[in-house]
């Protein structure tokens, strides 16, 4: 199953840079506000953390992009820290004003996690799948003028994170940052 996810994403990628007519480059930060849910909400208490990264931006046919990203992000929760590679895959609709629309999926790989009681940070990357997938929607703005933008969006962690059988876990939180494009085509 995993495989043929990301066989999919890849594909969607692949055929998303063949086809592009416009291909941008940029560099993309910002702040994120994560939590863990589960069936007990147990440890549902807001991390707040930072995503930074590489963006892509490809105009496809008319007022639709696709933008694929490879990103560093703090997720998890206030006593749970989980550090992830993710690649969100977003497909966007461009407004003539410099508005967008983003909506896509999101493949994540855990690089860390820890959690924290009395002062003690312990590993429990064990405890926590190593594939994380979600969908995200959002909006951004870039002025053509400095090819400076802006984002937010929300995350919804769709696999069970978990690898307790008793307890369902997903990754869920918000991001706000800001992005760079070096040679922004419109």
């Amino acid at each position: 199953m995993k495989i043929t996810i990301i066989t999919g994403l890849s594909l969607l990628l692949f055929v998303g840079v063949v086809n592009a007519q416009h291909p941008n480059i940029g560099i993309k930060g910002g702040l994120n506000a994560y939590e863990i849910t589960n069936n007990f909400d147990a440890d549902n208490d807001l991390n707040l953390g930072f995503h930074l990264g590489l963006i892509g931006h490809f105009h496809l046919s008319g007022p639709i992009a696709l933008q694929p990203e490879i990103v560093f992000s703090t997720q998890g929760s206030k006593n749970t820290s989980l550090n992830y590679i993710n690649i969100p895959l977003m497909f966007q609709y461009m407004y003539n004003n410099g508005f967008r629309i983003q909506a896509g999926p999101q493949l994540g790989f855990l690089a860390s996690a820890k959690t924290e009681m009395n002062n003690v940070e312990t590993d429990v990357k064990d405890n926590f799948e190593g594939i994380d997938l979600a969908l995200g929607v959002g909006v951004s703005y870039i002025n053509p003028a400095t090819n400076f933008g802006v984002d937010a969006r929300y995350n919804h962690g769709i696999t069970d994170i978990s690898k307790n059988d008793n307890t369902n876990v997903f990754n869920r939180g918000f991001q706000v940052g800001v992005f760079y494009l070096f040679n922004h085509n419109n």
